[in-house]
């Protein structure tokens, strides 16, 4: 999978800040697929630590859509030293590398991959699936598990309610949607060349039973596993 070069990754906080509203302007709304039936193939990404956070591990699990069938599932594990620190809104510099290092590793591309992040409901309208989105050159989507930006009200309790997420002034900027029925929502926003509606679509097909959709779900039950195991060499798949 081909990822474009736009920046380096070794970087203090204010130059993150710096290429994320430099990027930004870069970023395409506008969906490329005419309708969600378009899809054939679906990704879902993740990204875990070990106790000592020493070692990261991402993994990427490759489905058909809509059937959800395991196609691939690839991972890479990578040395966390100097990696870049927690701060809330620049996760992509902190995750990205390692995931990645796994996207590169699978045999056939996707025709849109989901992120456990956000996408455009973010303070700069960058999130992790919206800055992996206009790298990668694919379809992309933002879903969360909290909100990181923005208010909203609760959706009703039914599965596939949603309400809008919105910023201080009022702009969309992604909606809150009940997968299931007696849950909490999940925030899914639109990440790159893809509209708010067919995201939601998209995550609501892929929540057949839970309340993650199933390409999250399998990534991190994925990257679960690869942290029980000991690991020599530089990766796994």
């Amino acid at each position: 999978m081909e990822v474009k070069n736009l920046h380096s990754w070794k970087v203090s906080p204010q130059k993150a800040r710096e290429i994320q509203e430099k990027l930004r302007n870069k970023v395409v709304l506008k969906s490329s697929l005419k309708s969600v039936s378009e899809i054939r193939s679906i990704a879902g990404c993740d990204v875990a630590y070990d106790e000592n956070k020493k070692r990261a591990y991402g993994s990427v699990v490759l489905l058909t859509f809509p059937e959800l069938e395991l196609v691939e599932k690839k991972g890479a594990m990578e040395s966390s030293e100097g990696m870049f620190p927690y701060l809330p809104g620049l996760l992509t510099f902190r995750e990205g590398p390692f995931l990645i290092a796994a996207l590169k590793k699978l045999e056939r591309s996707p025709n849109i991959i989901i992120f456990d992040g956000q996408g455009i409901a973010h303070p700069l309208r960058f999130g992790l699936a919206t800055h992996m989105g206009l790298l990668l050159g694919l379809p992309t989507i933002g879903c969360a598990k909290s909100i990181l930006y923005g208010h909203c009200e609760e959706p009703v309790n039914l599965k596939g309610a949603y309400a809008f997420l919105k910023d201080e002034g009022g702009e969309l900027m992604g909606a809150a949607l009940r997968t299931r029925k007696n849950v909490k929502p999940v925030f899914v926003s639109q990440g790159y060349r893809i509209d708010l509606d067919q995201a939601l679509d998209v995550i609501l097909t892929c929540c057949k039973r839970e309340r993650i959709p199933q390409p999250l779900r399998l990534a991190h039950l994925e990257t679960m596993q690869a942290l029980k195991k000991s690991l020599p060499g530089p990766g796994w798949q």
